[in-house]
């Protein structure tokens, strides 16, 4: 094929490939780009032609002047890239991640009249990095104990407590408040046993009736009650040789209770309907997010039933009282329901953790996932903000700044009231319509020292 016809495919051959082709003037100016670059950046070719390269706001975009005054991008003195990695803005504001050529264009003089510039757009590949990345920090984050987040002081005594309980079988309670990770423990004292190739069977005992609860925990045979119309393994049976997690074992009913000090005693379990005792080896771990000792001063749990079950005690500790590992746990989730939910979210603003930091809580860990959830289904944006965060717990930043403009208030107030009267504190009450002692407890908590002016 002879060079002119060359010439005269090289259009069609420019507009075949899949990287975009631009060609700029040696002022920055657009010159001629091709389908595919049309195409990566969402501008036509009416927008490109005639206007600055940067109106493509590339990152790496520098900007050097010549002894002449004219705008020329630094490509024009290093004179090519290779590789290189930008960030550019489609027309649509959606910003790319693109792999850049360029090289500078001479004419057959050897006088500079422009440059060439190659895109590809590797936006799949970076978010693939970035995937890989989140999965490779939740492996971190779940390696932490047994997806237990936390390197406070407490959280390493529960670690302490879990490894010790996880090398015996006596009967193990788990105390905390809802939402602290009461099953979580149970499951880590399982995984550590050496009943973990054996059935963890969890049961929720104030989800059920007395009657379904019984059932449930020991079984029935056929015709025990109406409805049974087969016989059914219950849950100790199921979890023989392996772990049950009694969750919320305060709620279970008295007549219940001796049944199940029976198991504890005896390690023989009855079906509803049925005298024949069935042996079960399991290891027992219940939980409670109630005061035992209250409910036995009432009457309505069993002290026998108590002292068997709580022979290994772990009080997990409220989120409020750990706030050193509220930064751990929060990275964790927001890695988690990131890759989830697959949202470009990038991180968390330092302001947002400062406030997850200074919340109570109530929820504990439950209440921080359910924070992030809501979170990433109303950011729409690259970094969670605190305006992002539930109604709730961004207005207790609010709540603080208006205590801490009302408290300012006040002491500027008494400061004033205090300088007119020379510190004379029984006057300063009168003007304020307060007690002598007000005076003086306000002047202690705002720190105000007595004031009296030197004649």
């Amino acid at each position: 094929m002879l060079e002119h016809e060359l010439d005269r495919f090289w259009k069609t051959v420019v507009n075949t490939m899949q990287e975009g082709i631009m060609i700029i003037d040696k002022s920055g100016s657009i010159m001629s780009v091709n389908k595919s670059f049309e195409s990566i950046t969402g501008f036509s070719k009416s927008d490109l032609i005639g206007n600055k390269c940067s109106i493509l706001k590339c990152n790496i975009f520098d900007i050097a002047r010549d002894m002449r005054g004219d705008q020329w991008c630094i490509l024009f003195n290093t004179g090519n890239f290779n590789m290189k990695r930008c960030m550019i803005t489609k027309k649509n504001g959606e910003i790319i991640n693109v792999l850049k050529n360029a090289s500078l264009l001479y004419d057959s003089n050897g006088e500079l009249i422009g440059a060439v510039e190659s895109i590809t757009d590797i936006s799949e590949i970076i978010e693939k990095d970035n995937q890989i990345a989140e999965f490779r920090n939740q492996l971190l984050s779940e390696n932490g104990f047994h997806g237990i987040i936390g390197n406070s002081s407490e959280m390493n005594k529960i670690f302490y407590l879990i490894s010790n309980a996880s090398i015996s079988d006596a009967p193990v309670i788990i105390y905390g408040e809802s939402g602290t990770g009461k099953e979580l423990v149970s499951k880590a004292i399982h995984e550590r046993s050496n009943r973990s190739n054996k059935p963890f069977v969890k049961i929720n005992c104030a989800a059920l009736s007395e009657s379904l609860l019984e059932s449930e925990l020991f079984g029935h045979v056929k015709g025990a009650y109406t409805g049974a119309y087969k016989d059914r393994e219950g849950r100790f049976e199921t979890a023989n040789g392996g772990t049950i997690f009694l969750d919320e074992i305060g709620d279970i009913p008295l007549s219940t209770q001796v049944k199940l000090l029976r198991v504890l005693e005896d390690k023989i379990v009855e079906k509803v309907g049925d005298s024949q005792s069935i042996p079960v080896d399991v290891q027992i771990i219940s939980a409670t997010n109630r005061n035992l000792k209250d409910l036995i001063d009432k009457g309505l749990f069993r002290k026998d039933l108590y002292y068997r079950i709580n022979v290994v005690p772990i009080s997990l500790p409220p989120l409020r009282d750990r706030i050193e590992d509220i930064p751990l746990i929060a990275e964790s989730f927001f890695h988690k329901i990131r890759l989830k939910s697959q949202k470009n979210i990038q991180g968390i603003a330092n302001e947002t953790m400062d406030i997850l930091m200074k919340y109570d809580w109530p929820g504990n860990v439950r209440e921080l996932k359910s924070a992030f959830e809501y979170s990433f289904v109303i950011c729409q944006e690259s970094i969670i903000k605190p305006y992002h965060l539930p109604a709730n717990i961004y207005s207790q930043k609010i709540k603080s700044k208006k205590i801490v403009n009302n408290n300012e208030q006040k002491k500027m107030q008494l400061l004033n009231i205090l300088e007119q009267v020379n510190g004379n504190q029984s006057e300063a009450a009168r003007m304020l319509g307060i007690s002598r002692v007000t005076v003086w407890n306000r002047m202690k908590k705002y720190g105000i020292k007595n004031v009296r002016h030197h004649i």
